[in-house]
């Protein structure tokens, strides 16, 4: 009979963590971030709580991560901690271990509960190439659309959807130097709607071109409130 596999100690701290994807490393995908992130935990020597069965690993849960390709500014993670550890202490160790690029931002203590629940929302900068005034009739025909069906390749083969539903704010801006941008707010919807997802509705609706390699960036994610259209802090402590 086969010996029963060692059973863990309950977690004593979670730390909820933000983190960013920049530059180069915007190509990395979830899966070699999460192979990165493991290899820094453990060079930082962080006290890691771990999974009971066989094959114990460290207790990370990861959070709705960007799309291959699209830089971030809030990304989330949580870990589980097998002793306690102050979450500033924490916070210089992953930022040394881990590498330029995939930087960590913000480092709290868990009030429970999910995080996954929290983010709700994401807001996106989209820079392309477009001149302004064709970007500007792009959205407007997509906004007066009621729905916007595009296709994209899953696991299961080509799924037919509604991105439009998932779309609280699109428009046009300038960045500094006057180069015509997207601003976008998308509800995480199920099935979940990407930002290139968009821009394919776009092309759809309108005929209109973002341009080769469109960046995308996703500068928050968070609650949603519905009253301001705004993306919140899912890190901030709970108001009442």
């Amino acid at each position: 009979m086969r010996d029963q596999p060692e059973q863990q100690a309950p977690p004593v701290q979670r730390l909820r963590i933000r983190y960013t994807k920049r530059g180069r490393l915007r190509f990395t995908s979830h899966r070699d971030f999460s192979r990165a992130f493991e290899r820094a935990v453990f060079r930082a020597r962080i006290p890691m709580a771990y999974s009971s069965g066989f094959n114990p690993h460290p207790r990370i849960s990861y959070a709705n991560a960007a799309p291959t390709g699209s830089a971030s500014e809030a990304e989330y993670l949580e870990i589980a901690l097998a002793a306690l550890v102050d979450p500033a202490e924490v916070h210089a160790l992953l930022d040394e271990a881990l590498p330029d690029g995939l930087d960590v931002v913000e480092v709290v203590e868990s009030p429970g509960g999910s995080l996954a629940d929290l983010l709700q929302a994401s807001h996106w900068r989209i820079e392309t190439t477009t001149p302004r005034a064709e970007l500007e009739v792009g959205v407007a025909a997509f906004l007066a659309a009621e729905e916007v069906l595009v296709e994209r390749m899953t696991k299961k083969g080509v799924r037919s959807f509604d991105c439009r539903g998932a779309v609280v704010r699109l428009a046009v801006v300038e960045d500094a130097v006057g180069t015509a941008q997207l601003d976008l707010v998308l509800r995480h919807a199920v099935p979940a709607v990407r930002p290139d997802d968009v821009l394919t509705g776009l092309r759809a609706t309108s005929g209109v071109e973002p341009g080769e390699s469109p960046r995308l960036t996703r500068l928050a994610q968070g609650p949603f409130d519905e009253a301001t259209a705004v993306v919140g802090d899912p890190l901030a402590p709970a108001v009442g």
